[in-house]
């Protein structure tokens, strides 16, 4: 999580914490096991709450355009709404460690998957693109590692320090998930996970939040007002060639569900409305996302302004 007084780009902002911290908390967990730890993760999150304006503001905001774009009324407590959603991600974080841990495996995962992307996962192949969230837990993508029983998964992310969190991974046993920073998709980088899919590798990248540094966007509608989405993961469907699905996993009644949703196979394409194609991909993804945000409203995980008017109301304080 990150504060600031005015809306810089979520990926220039200094985060709250550090990996060192992360680590060290990890080897609590372990040793001492998530009984023990569970009080000063909460103590973490009550910190992050009360020096956090900023991000209580925008979860606030993010509560208040859902539950009038929903037209529900009932979706957060009376009282506390903003405390409760930075509880729940303190529990995503035991979670995570969890995950880390060995301790949440599949058997514990409920599955939704309709169009049997977990099969094609399995079948073998040229690999396909999973287009996920910032909306339930990320470790997702370890979850999907096992689903895939051996499976390697190359998850993209706005990460500058991706080495860290490699090492951090490695020594956790996970060898099959590979982090790599968005901005070094270059040239070199794209033929690289071309082979990768021709290896039967898969690819993660989340769908919901904007690059830094003259990314490419489109605005399209969320929860009833326009916001900034990437076009990167579609970009890279495009150029690639391959089918996407989208993914997200979220805790109902405290078990976690994996949902798996078959989106577009872009080989299918045309170059020649290329721009439109995105565009439209884009509408889809943040109505699905839109969507899935009513199913679990306390685990959208985003601190961080979204919307347009939003941003500009920040930049005026």
């Amino acid at each position: 999580m990150a504060d600031s007084a005015t809306a810089a780009h979520w990926a220039e902002q200094r985060e709250r914490g550090s990996f060192l911290g992360i680590k060290l908390t990890a080897i609590a967990v372990r040793v001492l096991g998530r009984r023990a730890v569970t009080p000063v993760i909460w103590l973490i999150v009550l910190y992050f709450f009360v020096t956090g304006r900023a991000a209580r503001r925008n979860v606030a905001e993010y509560q208040a355009r859902l539950a009038a774009w929903s037209g529900r009324g009932d979706l957060f407590p009376r009282s506390r709404a903003v405390f409760a959603q930075y509880r729940a991600f303190g529990e995503c974080m035991l979670d995570r460690f969890d995950v880390w841990r060995g301790k949440l495996r599949l058997s514990s995962v409920d599955m939704d998957d309709p169009d049997g992307v977990r099969d094609a996962l399995l079948a073998g192949g040229r690999g396909q693109i999973l287009v996920c969230t910032h909306l339930g837990n990320l470790d997702v993508c370890r979850a999907m590692a096992e689903v895939g029983e051996g499976v390697a998964l190359n998850v993209l992310m706005h990460l500058p320090n991706a080495a860290h969190f490699n090492r951090l991974l490695g020594e956790s046993g996970d060898k099959r998930l590979r982090l790599m920073h968005v901005g070094d998709l270059d040239t070199a980088a794209m033929l690289e996970l071309s082979q990768r899919l021709e290896r039967g590798e898969w690819i993660a990248i989340a769908g919901d939040r904007v690059p830094v540094h003259g990314g490419r966007a489109i605005d399209t509608d969320f929860l009833g007002a326009p916001a900034p989405f990437p076009q990167g993961p579609w970009l890279m469907a495009a150029m690639l060639r391959c089918p996407v699905n989208l993914v997200c996993c979220l805790k109902h009644g405290g078990r976690y569900r994996i949902h798996l949703r078959r989106f577009d196979d872009a080989a299918g394409w045309e170059r020649t409305r290329r721009e439109a194609t995105i565009r439209s991909a884009v509408a889809r993804y943040a109505a699905w996302l839109a969507d899935h945000c009513l199913a679990a409203p306390l685990q959208w995980f985003n601190f961080h302004p979204y919307w347009h008017d939003t941003k500009e109301a920040s930049h005026a304080r």
